[in-house]
C-alpha cells in the first residue's frame, strides 16, 4: 500500500467445474482456474481487512495456546466494527481460504468446530493423549455401547492395531446401532464409523488413515437419495469446498456398497417419490466429474426412471436382522471386500 499498489490475493475458484482429478495421488484436486480479489472496490476491500483481523486473532490464539469453535469466531468478530461478519458462512469460507493460502490445517490454527466427532466402535486399538498423560483404548473393550468419539484433531492419535477386515462407514444412527446390536462387528471383524450424516473432517481423516496406514478397505454404506450420494462422494473423492486438502481427508479406495436405487428395485423396499430437489440433485450429479463413471450413470439414471428414493431402515421391512444377516454379508462378498 505504501507503494500505492492495491492489497490483493488469489484463490482457486471452489467450484465443480474447477476440479481435477490427480492420478499420481487419486484424488480430486482444484484446477488452474483462479479469481483475483484486489481491494479496488469497497466489497473487496471489506474482505481483505477481515482476513487481516482473522489472521490476528489466530496469531494471538495460537501465541497463548488456547482454541475456540469457527461458530465463536464469527461471534467475536461482532467487536470487529466493519470487519466483522454478517453469517458465520462468511467466515467458514474465509478461514478456508486461509487453509489454501497457508497450506496448513484449520485445526492447527486451533480452530475447531462446533459439533462433537463421530464413533468408532469394533477392533481397533488407538492411543490418545489425554490429560493424565497417553492412554491405550480398544474400540469394543474400553469404550462404551455407542464407540469410542473421534477428536477433532485425528493427527493427535496413534492407531496401533487392529483384528478388522473391513471398515464401514454408516450414514445413519439407526444403523450404525443395529449392526452393534447384531454383533456385526464381532462376527465380520469390522471397523464400525457412524458418519452422522455428512461426515465432519476429523471422520473423513480417520478414514484415511485406517486405509492408508492399515491398508485396510473401506466400504460406505448410506440412504438411497442424492443427497447420500454426495456423503460418499465426501468420502472417496473429496469435498469442492476442502479439495486444498484432499490428500489428508479422502480415501480414493472407498466403495459404495448401498442403499443402491438397484437395491429399492430388487428388494421392493418402503420408498418415498423424489422431490423436484431431489431430481435437480440427481441430474446436477450426472454432470459432476466425481460421478463420470459408468456404475453412476447407471444408478442414477435408474433412479430417476423409478423416481423413488428409500433410506437404510426400509431394510427392516425385510426383519430386523436383514440387513446384517443377508444385504451386507451378501453385498460386501460379491464386491471381494468380506471373507465369509
Amino acid at each position: 500500500m505504501m507503494g500505492g499498489e492495491l492489497p490483493s490475493i488469489t484463490m482457486p475458484t471452489r467450484t465443480k467445474k474447477n476440479i481435477a482429478y490427480d492420478e499420481e495421488t487419486e484424488v480430486w484436486k482444484y484446477g488452474d482456474r483462479e479469481r483475483l480479489r484486489e481491494a479496488g472496490t469497497e466489497k473487496s476491500a471489506l474482505h481483505i481487512l477481515k482476513m487481516a483481523y482473522v489472521i490476528w486473532f489466530l496469531k494471538h490464539q495460537i501465541a497463548e495456546n488456547r482454541s475456540s469453535t469457527l461458530r465463536e469466531l464469527y461471534y467475536i468478530s461482532e467487536g470487529w466494527k466493519r470487519a466483522k461478519f454478517s453469517a458465520q458462512n462468511d467466515s467458514n469460507l474465509l478461514v478456508e481460504d486461509l487453509e489454501i493460502l497457508t497450506d496448513v490445517q484449520r485445526e492447527h490454527f486451533h480452530l475447531r468446530p462446533e459439533e462433537d466427532g463421530a464413533s468408532i466402535f469394533g477392533p481397533l486399538k488407538i492411543k490418545e493423549d489425554t490429560r493424565r498423560g497417553p492412554k491405550e483404548i480398544h474400540c469394543q473393550d474400553d469404550v462404551g455401547e455407542s464407540g469410542y468419539q473421534i477428536p477433532t484433531n485425528v493427527d493427535s492419535l496413534e492407531l496401533i492395531d487392529h483384528d478388522a477386515q473391513v471398515v464401514i462407514a454408516i450414514e445413519t444412527g439407526g444403523m450404525y446401532a443395529r449392526l452393534i446390536e447384531n454383533g456385526f462387528d464381532e462376527k465380520y471383524n469390522a471397523i464400525l464409523v457412524h458418519l452422522k450424516g455428512q461426515p465432519a473432517r476429523s471422520t473423513r481423516r480417520v478414514l484415511n488413515r485406517l486405509a492408508s496406514e492399515f491398508k485396510l478397505p473401506v466400504s460406505v454404506f448410506t440412504d438411497g437419495d442424492p443427497w447420500s450420494y454426495r456423503i460418499f462422494a465426501s468420502v472417496a473423492y473429496g469435498a469442492i469446498k476442502s479439495a486444498h486438502i484432499s490428500e489428508i481427508l479422502v480415501t480414493p479406495s472407498a466403495r459404495f456398497i448401498g442403499v443402491q436405487p438397484s437395491d429399492i428395485r430388487d428388494y421392493d423396499l418402503p420408498s418415498d417419490t423424489l422431490t423436484e430437489q431431489d431430481i435437480s440433485a440427481l441430474k446436477a450429479e450426472l454432470t459432476d466429474p466425481r460421478f463420470a463413471n459408468d456404475y453412476w450413470k447407471e444408478q442414477i439414471n435408474l433412479q430417476l426412471d423409478l423416481n423413488l428414493k428409500s433410506e437404510q431402515q426400509a431394510f427392516a421391512a425385510r426383519g430386523l436382522d436383514f440387513v446384517t444377516d443377508e444385504y451386507l454379508p451378501a453385498r460386501l462378498s460379491d464386491m471381494n471386500i468380506l471373507k465369509q
